[in-house]
């Protein structure tokens, strides 16, 4: 259906050794028409100086993909059943562990999505919760995964 690109890109300092594991794990990721973002590995698994935590690690980035893509279907459910919404706030936090098979992966991402409607159309929370099921069940990245998305909706 459609490609999708991103360039990530790492070089070595010249004051780095590199073989004694002390390198800076900050690197770039950039798409499109040239956006780039800093990245870096999460400062729990690798302390400063060789992280940033001012970096986004990609673990975050995975987390924020699945609340992304399902926030996106949402809007898009909510404008089609003229729906009018003000605000999305999803708190969503992601728990690596050890999977079933022994591996270190990201297990459970809960996203905890906050909608403010706007107007005299203003669904219950059984229609908020039906329109959050059809967007887990349409978005392309929790479709691509094994990770267990709970959907713990605030009202």
């Amino acid at each position: 259906m459609s490609d999708h690109f991103a360039l990530v890109k790492w070089t070595r300092r010249k004051s780095e050794v590199f073989t004694n594991n002390k390198y800076s794990r900050r690197h770039i990721w950039q798409f499109d028409e040239g956006i780039q973002v800093p990245a870096s590995v999460a400062p729990s698994l690798v302390v400063p100086p060789y992280s940033s935590a001012d970096a986004v690690d990609p673990e975050e980035a995975f987390v924020a993909s699945l609340s992304s893509c399902h926030m996106l279907f949402f809007l898009s459910i909510a404008a089609r059943q003229h729906l009018v919404v003000d605000s999305y706030t999803d708190h969503a936090v992601g728990t690596m562990e050890i999977n079933n098979v022994g591996r270190i992966s990201i297990t459970k991402v809960i996203l905890r999505p906050k909608v403010v409607f706007q107007g005299e159309n203003v669904p219950s929370y059984d229609q908020v919760k039906a329109i959050h099921d059809n967007s887990h069940q349409q978005c392309f990245i929790a479709n691509s995964v094994n990770t267990e998305v709970i959907i713990d909706i605030e009202m």
